[in-house]
């Protein structure tokens, strides 16, 4: 035996087993980069499952739609990072208690998400051992009411003339995009429904996630608030005894106009760990840095409009806070929308509020009406104004912005003073005041696919 192996063979006497087989073998250890994708891949598949989870049960509680056609329409054609995921694991819906669990790793607990009345479903945070909400079998979804149109569903009968029944078949048929996924259409002139049609399995009284047209609702609610927009929002988590924080003189105004100069890691600022991660406003939304001067630059961004939703949280105080979008939907016979929350109650209104295309519609109406509904005033006089017009950095792109609404003109082949609140998967609000117009589009398109609202639009305006 030579001096250098009776080396070797003493200083191996001296370390633990564990150690010595990972030297001496090397390629059985995990790098790490290796401890980190695999770090990443169980995340993606605890955010994957919590899609599932969320999806599953508000499409049941919410809207009283089935499983298998929640899978086969919300649960495809999403994000790729989760598309081929999602179908691999396995739920367990729990139509007596309100709740979904969703399986995704053999150490953590499933994902859960729970209904209950009038907050419809919670998503609880990775790691949690059971769901948030109420253990009782939840009602079936309301259905028509038997007051007549707009505050209710009697007497609604339209019979549109040959050129607009063509017009509303080909937003089924994939004319105003390839790949598109057409749920309903409502079309409203004069306050009255003049064109109404669904996808089979789907209705009148069938919800679905309103996705980025909540933002517009979050404008709205700002707006019913009466708050100061020109002074700065009023987070909590900005204030610090070590320190003035930057972030603090942003305004209620830059974060509804998407021009507050917060970073964001995406464009269009994917809030992935709160929709679908269980991660709350308050944990997430408020810890994003200055990336440059408030009021400079276009940013589209979730945060921005949760922060303005976080901010009313704070300045009307909890009761007025939880009553607000109630008031708002109450108030128009919004009887089958439900504005969703976070599991600290925070409302996760840049995205997560469930409805219908008439609810929409009548806030459509609304709109149109400058804030007065059956003759009273809900949006201070003006606020609409506010809305729709553009102040401050624009988008690089062809529509403009307002606060939380999209801005349509003659560009897109549209009447100037024409208006949209839109959302993911082809979700449209499209007010067109000078023919005094509401245009509501529901859709799952899958990614992509994009339905071309303006021309849809346009061609209903030309049709008699």
């Amino acid at each position: 035996m030579t001096v250098t192996m009776r080396r070797t063979f003493a200083l191996a006497a001296l370390i633990a087993p564990s150690t010595l087989l990972a030297v001496a073998m090397p390629a059985m250890a995990q790098s790490p980069q290796s401890v980190r994708a695999d770090d990443r891949a169980n995340y993606v598949r605890a955010v994957a499952a919590g899609y599932k989870a969320a999806f599953l049960c508000a499409g049941v509680f919410n809207a009283g739609r089935s499983e298998r056609q929640i899978e086969a329409l919300d649960l495809k054609g999403i994000y790729p990072e989760y598309d081929e995921i999602v179908p691999t694991l396995a739920a367990q819906v729990d139509r007596r208690a309100g709740t979904v669990s969703v399986t995704f790793d053999r150490q953590l607990p499933p994902r859960h998400a729970g209904w209950s009345a009038g907050k419809g479903c919670t998503l609880a945070p990775i790691g949690a051992a059971t769901a948030f909400g109420a253990r009782a079998t939840p009602p079936r979804p309301a259905g028509a009411d038997p007051r007549p149109w707009p505050m209710g569903d009697a007497g609604i009968a339209p019979r549109p003339d040959e050129a607009l029944a063509r017009v509303v078949e080909r937003a089924f048929d994939g004319a105003y995009g390839r790949g598109s996924e057409t749920l309903g259409v409502v079309v409203l002139r004069d306050g009255r429904i003049v064109a109404e049609r669904y996808r089979d399995g789907f209705g009148p009284f069938t919800a679905n996630r309103t996705w980025s047209v909540a933002k517009s609702i979050t404008g709205t609610l700002v707006g019913m608030s009466r708050v100061d927009v020109r002074r700065p929002a009023d987070i909590p988590e900005w204030r610090s005894r070590y320190g003035a924080d930057p972030r603090a003189r942003i305004t209620l105004d830059q974060l509804l106009r998407m021009s507050s100069g917060l970073h964001s890691d995406t464009a269009g600022n994917r809030t992935d760990a709160i929709y679908f991660g269980g991660t709350a406003v308050t944990q997430q939304a408020t810890s994003w840095p200055l990336s440059s001067r408030p009021g400079e630059r276009f940013r589209y961004a979730n945060n921005d409009i949760l922060l303005a939703a976080h901010s009313l949280r704070t300045t009307l105080g909890e009761k007025r806070y939880r009553a607000l979008p109630t008031l708002l939907f109450s108030t128009l016979g919004m009887h089958h929308t439900v504005a969703q929350s976070d599991w600290q109650d925070n409302f996760i209104l840049s995205s997560d509020v469930w409805t219908t295309a008439r609810d929409l519609a009548r806030l459509g109406q609304f709109w149109l009406q400058d804030g007065v509904w059956e003759g009273r005033r809900l949006l201070p006089a003006g606020w609409m104004r506010y809305m729709t017009t553009p102040a401050g950095p624009q988008p690089d792109r062809s529509e403009g912005y307002g606060a939380s609404i999209w801005l349509f003109g003659p560009a897109q082949g549209l009447p100037a003073g024409s208006y949209s609140a839109q959302g993911n998967r082809g979700q449209y609000v499209m007010v067109v005041p000078s023919h005094r117009l509401v245009v509501v589009r529901r859709g799952e398109d899958p990614g992509g696919a994009r339905f071309d609202v303006a021309r849809f639009t346009a061609d209903l305006i030309a049709a008699p």
